[in-house]
């Protein structure tokens, strides 16, 4: 027993050694974006708690823009190992919230230790609705201005984005559907209950177009600031602030995915990629954020714009 307790607390020691060189090299990371100009927002990118480039993005959106409110509030975090805010909790110990619909979110962050109790991190298992939402926001004090807002529940996330009056965040990320194209608004019909692989097997039918984000920004104040470059979230800086953001950028630009995690009937990976992906989708009922008019994507036409 007592070599099994070595070799964990061996293996325990490895890990945050690892942590933090990886944190290390983030921050050297952060160095080399100060002051810099970009041709688009996916040169900022790095990784080092995100899932592909974010954690850059978001360093240089934040250096870039005036010091002003140091909270954040992300969900649809899983167990927050990889996640859009944990190097900004980490690297900048910004204080924040956290919520995802599944169950073992917070007995995760027990399980990780030192996250909790370092940091000014509040964390909940709740289930997110376009009804629920401000509620939860203004129970756990975060309301008004805020630094940042992260959402990525793979479903209603532009009906919940939509519903949020609590919070006026600086900067935004929000997860777009690349899968139904660069030229419609739309978006999943809302359903308070809907999960992604229960409205489809293959999973790639949920959120939003684009576009439809582009409508939302258009209508509530947000500048476009461009996506990463793997095609999966899209960031937005309030009006008041967008032009020392744009100022920077010589160009905003979407990029598609090309990530091929679509399951099969049985629930395996299927390894689908390109416009294979969309023709899975084409006729399930979408919403035209611009219009409210249900319609599909055949119906619509080609999604996407030509090269």
């Amino acid at each position: 027993m007592t070599g099994q307790n070595d070799i964990i607390a061996r293996l325990e020691r490895l890990a945050r050694a690892q942590e933090t060189q990886l944190m290390l090299a983030g921050r050297q990371a952060c160095w080399a974006l100060r002051g810099r100009k970009l041709e688009c927002l996916a040169d900022a990118e790095f990784k080092v708690s995100s899932q592909f480039g974010e954690d850059g993005i978001i360093e240089w959106l934040v250096q870039t823009l005036p010091q002003g409110d140091e909270r954040f509030v992300e969900f649809g975090v899983e167990n927050y190992r990889e996640a859009n805010t944990r190097f900004l909790l980490q690297n900048r110990n910004w204080k924040g919230l956290i919520l995802d619909g599944g169950a073992g979110l917070e007995e995760s962050l027990h399980a990780d230790g030192e996250l909790l109790w370092r940091h000014d991190l509040t964390a909940a298992s709740v289930f997110i609705t376009a009804e629920n939402i401000d509620e939860l926001l203004t129970r756990h004090g975060y309301t008004g201005e805020i630094g940042l807002l992260s959402v990525d529940i793979d479903g209603n996330d532009y009906w919940v984005l939509n519903s949020i009056r609590a919070v006026s965040p600086r900067i935004l990320v929000v997860e777009y559907n690349s899968i139904f194209g660069d030229r419609w608004p739309v978006s999943i019909p809302y359903q308070p209950d809907y999960t992604r692989f229960a409205g489809h097997h293959s999973g790639l039918y949920f959120g939003a177009s684009i576009q439809a984000l582009l409508h939302w920004a258009g209508e509530n104040g947000y500048g476009f600031a461009g996506t990463c470059s793997n095609g999966i979230n899209a960031f937005f800086v309030r009006d008041d602030l967008f032009p020392q953001v744009r100022d920077r950028l010589a160009a905003t630009r979407s990029f598609p995915s090309r990530h091929r995690d679509a399951r099969d009937s049985q629930g395996r990976l299927a390894y689908t990629g390109g416009r294979a992906r969309t023709e899975l989708i084409m006729d399930l009922p979408l919403v035209r954020v611009d219009t409210m008019a249900p319609c599909t994507l055949r119906e619509l036409g080609d999604p996407f714009t030509p090269d």
